[in-house]
């Protein structure tokens, strides 16, 4: 296999829509095994962080307003970026009517904020989603199931390689957006859970 069929093979299976459906899966599954209503909360996480992106980029590729599924340019994220915004706050608030536990809504939330951050950051730079997703997801897990979390840290260079290799991104705009992903979420959600 070809260095670069590699490289978009790892962009493709680390990606938004499969790292944080995977994350969600696991702390709605092993962190909240006995809790009735768990396949709701995975159920509303589902729509906001995978079925609706998926149908979004899709239905934005077959109108000609983004040019790949991977919104390789920056001046094409503005729109697909603002719709979930809504989104998650639309969540946010399912969530709130199920009454779930404040992981579930403070992930929709911060979503939802950290989206209008990188919306911000769109207007003038090209952040890297792919590994700003991995780093909120390893923060994620790390929160809930503590330090043996830590060893997904591995796929970050990997991820980066894979996206400079693609030339997707600069070497600063993966590492900001692992880091940021990784911090922003982890003192969001812990203020928000009380720890």
């Amino acid at each position: 296999m070809s260095l670069h069929r590699t490289a978009s093979l790892i962009s493709w299976i680390i990606s938004p829509i499969i790292v944080a459906p995977v994350a969600y899966f696991l702390v709605a599954c092993f962190g909240f095994m006995d809790d009735p209503s768990k396949w709701d909360y995975l159920l509303v996480l589902f729509f906001a962080s995978t079925i609706i992106p998926i149908l979004l980029v899709y239905g934005l590729k077959k109108i000609g307003k983004v040019s790949d599924y991977n919104i390789t340019f920056r001046e094409q994220r503005f729109l697909p970026l603002l719709v979930m915004v809504g989104v998650n706050f639309l969540g946010y608030e399912l969530m709130e009517q199920l009454d779930a536990p404040r992981i579930f809504t403070g992930i929709l939330l911060f979503n939802a904020v950290n989206t209008v951050l990188i919306l911000l950051v769109t207007l003038q730079w090209k952040i890297s989603v792919h590994l700003l997703t991995l780093g909120f997801s390893i923060a994620l897990l790390y929160l809930q199931f503590g330090a043996v979390a830590l060893w997904l840290l591995l796929l970050v260079p990997v991820l980066m390689w894979s996206r400079v290799y693609l030339k997707a991104h600069t070497f600063m705009q993966t590492l900001v957006g692992s880091v940021i992903g990784f911090l922003v979420m982890y003192a969001e959600l812990s203020w928000w859970i009380g720890l």
